[in-house]
């Protein structure tokens, strides 16, 4: 809509962000009018119409099969929308229009902004399937005509008050009517049916749906008086209530078709599973933090015994392997308390990889410098979990073999990541992103014939293990371009989003 608006039309940007507000309510207007809508805007010069929104309703047949938007019409060929433009009024004259043998009303509804006209909407009604309107379908269109009246008086939609048709009550829903005092004149049966959820045990029709909802909830003190005020449909509002048996979400929207409040619309949608299953989504989410949070205390547990150990050995190579130890489950027990921080099994591997950096310059104190450049976004867990310790065994590695006793020097730990997609594959869809990490030190070298592949050492080993085994990535070690040793990680991660 944003480029047909621009590209067509002389509208300036605060009556787009009108046309957009519209169009995120109008599938109420759709839905209460059984019909079609299709919002048509004059162009710049005045000569043609161009459709930049349609909508089709979820309560009847639509009237179009195919798509409108982008289509321009010359002013003069559909007189009723010239007649609703020119003149600022609804225009409902005129026979039935044929279209693939069915049958199509017409009516055309101003959009009014300030007491300007910005378009038209046309609304489509297919009479293939006309027959005695129920009272609901009655209760139904009286509610659009009175809406339709208010965009034409540019009352509606109400500045502000952008709805998540997505989140929000719709009409099929429930839908309760009221007069101006907030009494009820109609309520649809999924409507009641909520209701009886909540523990009404008589009809609503002839009581204050305010009061009455006021007395299902729960106690609270004194009378909530913004309760009764928004369920009784005097401001445009959302809310939920709670009862003893359920959960309804309300949505009151007072119609004012000449500008006086003549009741209002209560849309409501009984949500009581969808907040069950969220309560129990929380509680689990809740579980699965403490859980991550006990790991990493009794992980940090282990390390402090092992410290302590340490402290005791008289063995230089058995006090250094302890403190390898404590290393390496320091590493984990970061991952471990990121996650408890968290919602969800991902992690913002930057914050980590600065951790394990200062971890491991403070295990291993000298005149060495480590610093990070780079971004290695968020990982899932069982990425994150390997990965800090990779980069504990190779940081830690160089601190201990590139620099001489007091020796300054520096390590650089750089990453870079590609967005990727996933792509299919004969067995299965797969992730083409990347995550390419470098860690390079300038000190002493490689010793000549060094193969990192054969290498004995623990920690080299624990690395091979780790990123080809657990992270199905690549490993190597090759001689800095000037002065020290490169080692190079080629991970598969998932792509960004």
């Amino acid at each position: 809509m944003n480029d047909l608006v621009r590209q067509h039309t002389a509208l300036g940007e605060s009556d787009l962000e009108w046309l957009h507000l519209l169009v995120s309510e109008w599938q109420l207007l759709s839905d209460l009018s059984f019909a079609d809508l299709v919002l048509w805007v004059p162009t710049r010069d005045g000569t043609r119409y161009v459709s930049v929104a349609q909508m089709r309703p979820n309560t009847g047949p639509t009237s179009y099969q195919d798509d409108m938007v982008g289509h321009l019409v010359p002013r003069g060929r559909r007189p009723l929308l010239d007649a609703a433009l020119d003149e600022g009024r609804i225009v409902r004259e005129g026979d039935p229009e044929w279209r693939e043998e069915v049958p199509v009303r017409v009516e055309s509804i101003p959009v009014r902004r300030e007491g300007r006209v910005l378009g038209v909407i046309a609304r489509n009604t297919n009479l293939l399937t006309v027959r005695t309107p129920s009272r609901l379908e009655l209760t139904y269109l009286q509610s659009a005509s009175d809406l339709a009246q208010m965009i034409a008086a540019g009352s509606f939609p109400f500045p502000g008050q952008q709805v998540d048709m997505d989140a929000s009550p719709r009409v099929g829903d429930g839908l309760i009517r009221l007069d101006a005092d907030g009494v009820v004149q109609y309520a649809s049966p999924n409507a009641l049916s909520a209701y009886h959820r909540l523990g009404l045990a008589s009809d609503l029709v002839g009581h204050h749906l305010g009061k009455t909802t006021d007395e299902l909830a729960p106690a609270r003190g004194p009378v909530d008086e913004a309760m009764i005020k928004l369920a009784s449909g005097y401001a445009p509002r959302e809310t939920e209530v709670e009862g003893s048996g359920g959960v309804i979400q309300l949505r009151a929207i007072p119609l004012k078709p000449k500008g006086t409040r003549i009741g209002s619309l209560v849309l409501l949608r009984d949500v009581t599973e969808l907040r069950r299953r969220e309560r129990e989504l929380i509680t689990k989410d809740a579980t699965i933090r403490e859980i991550h949070h006990r790991v990493k205390n009794n992980l940090q547990t282990v390390a402090a015994l092992l410290r302590l150990q340490a402290r005791r050995m008289d063995s230089p190579q058995g006090r250094d392997a302890l403190n390898e130890a404590v290393r390496r489950v320091g590493s984990i027990a970061i991952v471990h308390e990121t996650l408890s921080q968290n919602l969800d099994e991902r992690v913002d591997f930057d914050e980590i990889a600065d951790r394990v950096l200062s971890m491991v310059s403070e295990i291993s104190p000298g005149t060495v410098s480590c610093r990070r450049t780079g971004r290695f976004g968020i990982l899932d867990a069982e990425v994150a979990t390997p990965l800090s310790m990779v980069l504990a065994e190779i940081i830690q590695n160089a601190l201990e073999h590139a620099f001489a006793p007091g020796e300054q020097g520096r390590v650089e730990l750089s990453a870079v990541r590609s967005g990727g997609s996933s792509v299919k594959r004969g067995d299965g869809t797969r992730s083409d992103a990347r995550l390419l990490i470098t860690i390079q030190d300038d000190g002493c070298g490689l010793p000549e014939g060094f193969d990192p592949r054969r290498a004995g050492n623990l920690g080299l080993q624990i690395v091979r293990t780790l990123v080809e085994g657990e992270l199905g990535g690549g490993f190597d070690m090759v001689p800095a371009p000037v002065r020290g040793t490169r080692v190079l990680l080629d991970i598969p991660v998932e792509p960004l989003t």
